[in-house]
């Protein structure tokens, strides 16, 4: 919708007023309220500012998918719009930026596999298959390979031989935000599975404690900065044989006392 007024308003004189008035609203401010993310669109103001923009077949579809992904507080429900969006473009062969990474993030293969088929050149996905502790079978290594090298993840350089493209992954904070709760649900309990490995392999620890907001926001800014070393520690290995996943994680296992009544 900013894009669209952005457009108009470089090529002759488009103000927020006639934007609002065209979408059918009476306030002459109310598209630029919407844009600025204070309020959000009904069913039926859907409709009309997709109208207004001069929207019709799957580009309407795909507007009303996109602008429930943006308002939609429900996880699921902000999933499904999402999955619809990226469906309509396939269909219409129109490019989302950020689909591929959502499907990115949608599998433990896709990291694993981007950080393991270039420790193993000229490996088979069979063989890929056998390094890994989760159970996983040839063709689901293939086709996970096909994906990243599809999606620019990964570079094919011979025969079973690939590469990297970057050395790190990144989207806008939404999708983003969204794609990556479904791999942290697939890590963690990967990560209970990995409880049985030697305690040479595997390292866990964990502390249960009262803390405040306050006590909060400091740890997180310390996880922060450990995560930030890590990161650096590993970009630096020259000498990598396995691909491991490091979890930090600092959840609630109560509700706020306060907020029961209990001062």
């Amino acid at each position: 919708m900013r894009d669209f007024y952005e457009e108009r308003k470089l090529r002759h004189v488009f103000s927020w007023r006639e934007f609002s008035k065209a979408a059918g609203f009476s306030s002459s401010s109310y598209m630029k309220v919407v844009c600025d993310g204070k309020s959000n669109l009904s069913r039926i103001g859907i409709e009309r500012t997709g109208q207004a923009m001069g929207l019709v077949g799957f580009e309407m579809d795909y507007f009303r998918a996109m602008v429930n992904f943006g308002q939609e507080t429900d996880e699921t429900k902000k999933k499904a719009a999402y999955e619809e969006m990226l469906s309509i473009a396939k269909i219409h062969k129109v490019r989302i930026i950020e689909g591929d990474l959502f499907e990115f993030y949608e599998s433990w293969r896709n990291p694993v596999l981007r950080e393991l088929a270039p420790l193993m050149p000229g490996a088979t996905p069979g063989e890929l298959a056998k390094m890994c502790y989760t159970d996983v079978s040839a063709t689901e290594i293939k086709q996970t390979l096909d994906f990243l090298t599809k999606a620019g993840f990964l570079k094919k350089n011979g025969e079973n031989t690939y590469i990297q493209t970057e050395t790190s992954i990144k989207g806008s904070p939404e999708a983003t935000k969204l794609a990556i709760r479904e791999m942290h649900r697939e890590m963690a309990k990967i990560a209970a599975n990995s409880l049985d490995l030697a305690r040479t392999e595997r390292n866990f620890s964990g502390i249960t404690m009262g803390i405040s907001k306050d006590s909060y926001e400091q740890i997180v800014k310390e996880l922060d900065e450990c995560r930030r070393k890590i990161v650096s520690i590993a970009a630096g290995d020259k000498n990598i044989d396995q691909v491991y996943r490091l979890n930090l994680q600092l959840f609630p296992l109560t509700r706020k006392a306060r907020e029961n009544g209990n001062d």
